[in-house]
């Protein structure tokens, strides 16, 4: 795992984890311990985020839209999808406000 990648990705689920404990309090366990962050939803359904070093990318598991791999954009400092070109912040945004009606702030 280069220094970068490491440093940055973990700033990345380090903010995640903070807003995401701040925002769903009421309506998600959230737990980061070891590099993953858990954010288990009370309606049901868990997203797991974690760093893959061998990649250099952010890994997500939707319990809407499966799985994802996160790629860092250089250029516009977005975490992108490998296959879409999706944001990663835009995807959770929408899929947590959709499934608990809150708006969550991760940008």
């Amino acid at each position: 795992m280069t220094a970068s990648f490491d440093v940055t990705a973990t700033r990345l689920l380090d903010r995640f984890a903070d807003r995401l404990e701040a925002a769903l309090a009421d309506v998600a366990e959230v737990d980061y311990e070891g590099g993953i962050l858990n954010v288990a939803l009370d309606g049901g359904g868990t997203y797991v985020i974690n760093k893959h070093a061998p990649t250099q990318q952010v890994w997500v598991s939707s319990p809407q839209s499966g799985a994802w791999h996160f790629a860092l954009d250089a250029k516009s400092g977005a975490w992108r999808d490998t296959r879409q070109g999706q944001d990663l912040v835009a995807l959770l945004t929408r899929e947590l406000a959709a499934a608990t009606g809150i708006d969550v702030v991760l940008g």
